[in-house]
């Protein structure tokens, strides 16, 4: 970490600023700031911004590898499988927590991986709020691949839009406005003109898909996928269109088997340094030595919901539906960051935009002071929450 940077940040902080740029994020977007940011970003070191730029790409590595497609194509739940799949996801987050190795050295370590969109807007909308309201080296991005903040913004629209006009494109979620990610929806309608609109609103006439927008039924060219599975099929939530249906005509962004194909699933075909010792659970013959050690993952679960992070022998051969779920070394968070109130935990996700071949481009700084990252170990703690990591381009 970039310590002399970290001093003069905590020194300078003003509680009341800080409270001013959530106030003004909240009420700039329809009040839909409805997760904690945290009071800091994150400082990164040359040395620790090169070896999560190195882990990032060894997990592009492993999903090129031989064996891979064959492999995750088990991944996809029956049922569940999109029609016109692409060769490769469009969007890559890959998530590393801060931990020290056996010498004391910091280093990133894999927790888990997604084919899926996280808050690709409201990440660079927080970078220009943070400028606005705090002071920090200018020379300092969070961004990747030689991009600065208009190229960033432009190479996300090139994604989302492709050759459409912004009318024919929409992102695609369920009851879009109550999601606690709404604030990035807003912020993509606001950026690119791309409407969110719930998946039951969505119509097929023959091939083809339309957004009823009153009495005109508005062609779909492109849907930005944003909806999580596990939350439709617990609803079972009905759709108007077969997704199925190989002939309808419309391009997904972030092709919604990917979901599946690069998740949990993939953790143990990762192949890095920066990967820690993962199974399938159905594929053990016999368990480690050091249970204590270990973490047990459902393959499909949304913010960390049903994580059991003190495994015993008995628990797990209590499981029946065992192949939904993997057995990873447990990764040991390092308090690491200075705040007011004791030093903080973090975990970086790595964002990754995959046209004709994978971009790094962004990060998401997540801060904890409890068990675990989610919000729920977090309660009454301060400094903890979401932000942006930076490092000297």
């Amino acid at each position: 970490m970039l310590s002399e940077i970290r001093e003069q940040f905590n020194k300078s902080f003003d509680q009341a600023q800080y409270i001013r740029m959530i106030d003004d994020i909240h009420l700039s977007n329809r009040e839909s700031l409805v997760f904690r940011v945290s009071e800091t970003p994150l400082f990164l070191s040359p040395e620790m911004n090169q070896m999560l730029e190195t882990a990032a790409y060894d997990v592009i590595a492993s999903i090129r590898a031989p064996g891979f497609a064959e492999k995750s194509a088990e991944a996809i739940p029956d049922g569940l499988a999109v029609a016109n799949e692409d060769d490769h996801p469009n969007f890559l987050q890959v998530d590393f927590a801060i931990c020290e190795d056996e010498n004391g050295k910091l280093t990133p370590q894999l927790i888990e991986l997604q084919g899926f969109p996280s808050l690709y807007t409201y990440q660079h909308y927080l970078d220009i709020k943070l400028r606005q309201y705090f002071e920090f080296p200018e020379n300092l991005t969070p961004f990747y691949s030689g991009l600065d903040s208009e190229s960033y913004r432009e190479e996300l629209g090139k994604m989302l839009l492709g050759d459409s006009d912004p009318q024919n494109v929409f992102l695609l979620e369920y009851q879009p406005h109550k999601q606690k990610t709404r604030i990035d929806f807003y912020l993509t309608e606001e950026y690119y003109g791309i409407r969110p609109v719930c998946l039951t609103e969505i119509v097929q006439r023959g091939n083809y898909l339309y957004y009823p927008n009153g009495k005109q039924l508005v062609p779909i060219e492109r849907l930005y996928h944003r909806f999580i599975f596990d939350e439709i099929v617990k609803k079972n939530v009905q759709m108007g269109f077969d997704w199925r249906d190989d002939q309808i005509d419309v391009h997904w962004v972030g092709h919604p088997n990917w979901f599946f194909k690069v998740s949990k699933h993939s953790m143990p075909l990762i192949r890095s340094d920066y990967s820690p010792d993962c199974h399938y659970l159905a594929e053990l013959d016999s368990y480690p030595t050091d249970l204590e050690n270990y973490v047990l993952k459902p393959l499909f679960s949304f913010a960390g919901s049903g994580v059991e992070i003190d495994v015993t022998k008995e628990m797990l051969d209590g499981i029946s539906d065992r192949k939904n779920y993997i057995l990873q070394h447990k990764v040991q968070y390092t308090p690491l960051v200075e705040t007011p109130d004791g030093k903080a935990m973090a975990e970086v996700r790595m964002m990754f935009l995959w046209d004709e071949e994978p971009m790094l481009v962004n990060n998401l700084l997540r801060m904890s002071k409890g068990k675990m990252m989610g919000v729920d170990y977090n309660r009454n703690h301060s400094w903890v929450g979401s932000s942006l990591a930076y490092h000297q381009p």
